[in-house]
């Protein structure tokens, strides 16, 4: 489906909202200050189908709410990066919107990270290439990490933000991320163990409440629990001037644990009709942190479309037919299909599981109803890394030298775009490992992996099939696709 009949698709579903006399049609932007309700459903068209959103405990206003509200000049709020159509993250579609609405002038772009540096000329559209093309927000890291066994050196610097006031020699670093989604919240405080089996040590406390935390909410682990990622947001991101007070940051909480998102609708086809169980209600009533090999499998809402009577499949048009055994299929097939994981630190090492280990897709997105993982932990899967990352000669390159014991898979020298929770562990055998991202609302927020070098949902499954070796059939790839825009 093209972009212009996705909008098509949406306008139709917008309209047929009116006429129903349901609601009043959704504005798509959310911009800071709007004073709207949030309503306690909430549904946006996107290129494939509906994307839902619910508000547990009702609706809710959002005049004065610290999460709606800009607080500084710039006009940026917490919504600014985390819209609702986007399920809570940012798409590369609405940045370019947005772009186009105001003409660059919106919060969104502040140049601080909202383009590729500060040092650019603002206003100008290449100076927010980043952002426009692969939806990537500005992460300024302090550098050199305390205790760290590893250097860097900047091998290619495109955008200027690795070199002089904000290079290395002045204490910082740039790494480019997409904004992460604020949502189905519960499920990424889950914890099933109460250790980290990747790495043979027990989880890390949270250094507020000391107790043990799952460490999900940032690519590398930077911080450890929703108030403490506020507080790194409100003096980076959102450029306050001091630190948002205690009851700011409990009601931004508070919304953060309420909201859940996952898509509705493929096309005209409801996710949880015909037995199935998909869409965000699902994930409000269901409890995280099952494992989904001992519980509830992983994708098994759709279970009962593998199963259908005959006389069920009758009733259906043959292309809803199709497209629910295709998702029952992708399904079984993310939980089944295995093949050789090779090299991947956070999985065959430090402690791991063997190298290689033979799983599958749901090895490491393992928990029943959202697919991160009951293990928390951050793991390398080659996206920023040589030599498995695609080329990415819009982002920074760094080399880095391991002082200590090199790197148990790429040796003493490593290039990458970015060393993800080695900036914050100070460890060379942690160069690439990130957060696994959500599995949720995936049609509502393009491109994917940290880098967003994977455009679309087929460029994620052609990245696996590649950098394992895998050797999906054309239908497997259509099958985990379907699956995919089913969450």
């Amino acid at each position: 489906m093209t972009r212009s009949t996705a909008w098509i698709g949406m306008m139709a579903f917008e309209g047929a909202a009116l006429l129903a006399g349901a609601s009043t049609p959704p504005d798509r932007w959310w911009s800071p200050g709007e004073g709207r309700v949030f309503p306690a459903a909430l549904s946006y068209a996107n290129p494939d189908g509906v994307l839902g959103l619910v508000l547990d405990g009702g609706p809710m206003a959002t005049k004065g709410h610290p999460f709606f509200e800009p607080r500084v000049p710039g006009g940026r709020a917490c919504v600014t990066c985390h819209q609702p159509a986007d399920a809570m993250g940012l798409s590369v579609a609405s940045a370019r919107e947005r772009w186009d609405a105001t003409g660059g002038k919106d919060p969104l772009f502040l140049g601080y990270d909202g383009s590729n540096c500060p040092t650019l000329p603002q206003g100008d559209r290449a100076s927010h290439s980043l952002l426009l093309d692969y939806g990537l927000i500005r992460i300024e890291r302090p550098w050199p990490v305390k205790g760290a066994d590893f250097q860097i050196e900047v091998v290619r610097d495109p955008n200027g933000c690795n070199s002089g006031q904000y290079g290395p020699a002045k204490g910082k670093l740039s790494v480019y991320r997409r904004p992460r989604p604020v949502a189905n919240i519960k499920y990424l405080e889950a914890m099933g163990f109460a250790y980290d089996p990747k790495a043979g040590m027990p989880l890390p406390l949270d250094p507020d409440t000391h107790k043990p935390a799952a460490g999900n909410f940032m690519a590398d682990r930077r911080v450890l629990s929703l108030e403490a990622q506020l507080h790194d947001a409100d003096i980076t991101h959102l450029q306050f001037a001091k630190r948002m007070d205690a009851a700011d940051v409990a009601k931004i909480v508070d919304f953060e644990r309420r909201i859940f998102t996952a898509q509705r609708r493929v096309g005209t086809y409801a996710l949880n009709e015909a037995g199935a169980a998909g869409g965000p209600e699902t994930l409000q009533r269901e409890t995280p942190g099952k494992l989904g090999s001992i519980g509830n499998a992983v994708w098994s809402e759709y279970a009962a479309w593998e199963k259908m009577s005959d006389a069920d499949k009758a009733k259906l048009d043959p292309q809803e037919l199709a497209f629910r055994q295709s998702v029952a299929r992708g399904a079984r097939s993310f939980r089944e299909r295995t093949f050789l994981i090779t090299d991947s630190a956070g999985i065959n090492a430090p402690v791991g599981f063997g190298n290689p280990v033979r799983n599958a897709c749901a090895f490491c997105h393992n928990m029943s109803q959202m697919g991160n993982d009951v293990a928390p932990g951050q793991v390398d899967l080659g996206t920023t890394t040589l030599p498995f990352a695609d080329p990415q000669p819009h982002l920074p390159l760094f080399r880095i030298t391991c002082t200590g014991k090199p790197h148990p898979f790429y040796g003493r020298a490593i290039l990458t775009h970015d060393p993800g929770f080695a900036l914050t562990s100070g460890k060379c055998a942690d160069v690439g490992r990130i957060t696994l991202q959500s599995n949720r609302g995936l049609a509502a927020r393009a491109p994917y992996f940290s880098n967003g070098s994977a455009k679309d949902l087929r460029g994620v499954i052609d990245y696996y099939d590649r950098r394992y070796a895998i050797g999906y059939t054309e239908q497997e790839k259509v099958d985990l696709v379907n699956l995919m825009r089913a969450l």
